[in-house]
């Protein structure tokens, strides 16, 4: 949106865990490489996931998700 955040589904509440966590991980892939060159600094600096009506939960940016379980 004009204030630079991001809104995207990465699945619904039936998919599986590691479903969910496969598209997470692909969606953090398509930002990263879609980071501008010039870009300096932490280029993400926030990840919320919430379901619709639910609380967000914080996830730290910092931390790869590729071997979580």
């Amino acid at each position: 949106d004009k204030t630079n955040n991001i809104h995207v589904m990465v699945g619904k509440a039936s998919f599986e865990a590691t479903k969910l966590l496969e598209n997470y991980n692909a969606l953090m892939d398509a930002i990263t490489k879609a980071r501008p060159s010039g870009a300096k600094g932490n280029f993400i600096k926030h990840i919320t996931v919430a379901s619709t009506m639910g609380p967000g939960i914080k996830v730290d940016p910092n931390e790869h998700m590729k071997g979580a379980e």
